[in-house]
């Protein structure tokens, strides 16, 4: 289930840490699995988070290899270490869409905010390059912490796709 009708929302610039992995989307936890990891490291280093951990799409090829990022919205960037690396996530217009429900459902909901920016003639930050798109900001938000709701069917998903300027 998801929110009627997305959102447009403008928003800053965010600092963020990140781990960075090319994976196909039927391996996807090669990826999602680093999200603890990363957790554990900005906590033993004492970071504060800014929000709640995401996955960014650099690259999407639902055929092939996807460059993805589990990443943490952090208050100020830490020293980069290993394969813990830090960026900027960019400002600009989102269109944002919120899934209640297991994250198999995020494809129909993809879908369902594409269908909605065609029909507002609405443009994504995103070229396709050798059949693979390429974004400038498409974020997978997890506004659930799987400790306190690990029903997968109850957590609460924010997908936020920058739109072009």
């Amino acid at each position: 289930m998801s929110d009627v009708e997305p959102v447009i929302v403008e928003r800053a610039e965010q600092p963020y840490a990140f781990v960075r992995g090319s994976v196909r989307m039927d391996s996807f936890d090669q990826i999602a699995d680093r999200l603890g990891e990363l957790i554990a490291w900005l906590t033993a280093h004492e970071v504060a988070f800014a929000g709640a951990p995401f996955f960014r799409y650099n690259t999407v090829d639902l055929e092939g290899e996807s460059e993805v990022e589990a990443g943490i919205p952090v208050v100020s960037p830490p020293e980069p270490e290993g394969d813990i690396r830090v960026g900027i996530l960019p400002a600009g217009r989102y269109a944002t869409l919120t899934h209640v429900g297991h994250p198999d459902g995020l494809f129909e909901v993809i879908d369902t905010l594409r269908d909605w920016a065609a029909r507002e003639g609405l443009e994504w930050d995103m070229t396709e390059v050798a059949g693979a798109e390429r974004w400038g900001g498409r974020l997978e938000s997890y506004l659930t912490d799987p400790r306190v709701q690990p029903d997968l069917d109850k957590w609460v998903t924010e997908l936020a796709f920058r739109l072009a300027d």
